[in-house]
């Protein structure tokens, strides 16, 4: 393959999957790693990626990536972190499930379990928690956005009216320093909301989330309960060894 063909696969494969490994990579393109790595140097200076130590990242951390693509984004992973997820909560609970695509597979993981109270601000999520008759679903309101997701003052007031047992939160990025990050300030204030509300809160986000950068800060990671995610994150290993946070490891 010619190295500007090769150039773009891998633009294009970075901001498909957000983050790829220099393994991903030397195994996609069928070339050796030191060809792999002196292209993303390239690319790197050029700002057409983000080089990261054992790989590179999409350059972007103003907006998050199209729904549909996020939605095949490591769904294999998403559906480990589920169903590990869904071991906490017993039937009968209370929860909040967030707007996102690993927050919608632990929905779909869900539907096994009885007579559970969900509120949630995820259009796909209510979509597929009612086909479980036993569960009393409620919609919060607000403005609905493309993706499904409901966000807003109304939507930040409606989620501050209760105090459920769990949260289920997605998140955009998480940075070496514990900080958790987003891409959109009102989705944001419901997050926030959210974690407030619960009495415990579940982060679950697969690893890429580790490499990537956003611009609204959330809070930090030891803002919440449990850490629910299909890789060692070592970006932020020192950290969570200072703070409570469990770590919950899906293999």
């Amino acid at each position: 393959m010619k190295q500007s063909l090769r150039h773009q696969k891998i633009i294009d494969l970075v901001n498909q999957y957000g983050y790829l490994s220099t393994e991903d990579l030397v195994s996609r393109l069928e070339v050796s790693p030191p060809t792999v790595r002196r292209d993303l140097n390239i690319l790197a200076e050029l700002d057409l990626i983000r080089r990261h130590h054992g790989g590179a990242a999409s350059p972007s951390s103003a907006e998050n990536s199209d729904y549909i693509h996020r939605k095949q984004f490591f769904s294999s992973q998403k559906n480990r972190i589920a169903q590990e997820v869904v071991k906490f909560i017993p039937n009968g609970a209370s929860l909040f499930i967030d707007i996102g695509t690993t927050p919608e597979a632990v929905a779909n993981a869900l539907l096994n379990h009885e007579r559970l109270r969900i509120v949630t601000n995820n259009l796909n999520a209510a979509h597929l928690l009612r086909q479980n008759e036993s569960f009393d679903i409620t919609m919060a309101g607000g403005s609905l956005r493309m993706d499904g997701g409901i966000i807003g003052e109304a939507t930040v007031n409606f989620i501050s009216q209760f105090r459920l047992d769990f949260g289920i939160l997605g998140i955009s990025a998480i940075d070496a320093d514990g900080s958790l990050l987003d891409y959109d300030y009102h989705e944001v204030q419901v997050k926030r909301a959210i974690i407030e509300s619960s009495r415990q809160t579940l982060l679950v986000t697969d690893h890429s989330k580790f490499t990537r950068q956003a611009i609204v800060r959330l809070g930090e990671l030891s803002d919440v309960e449990y850490l629910f995610t299909d890789e060692e994150p070592l970006t932020i290993s020192q950290y969570l060894q200072n703070v409570q946070t469990k770590l919950v490891l899906c293999k």
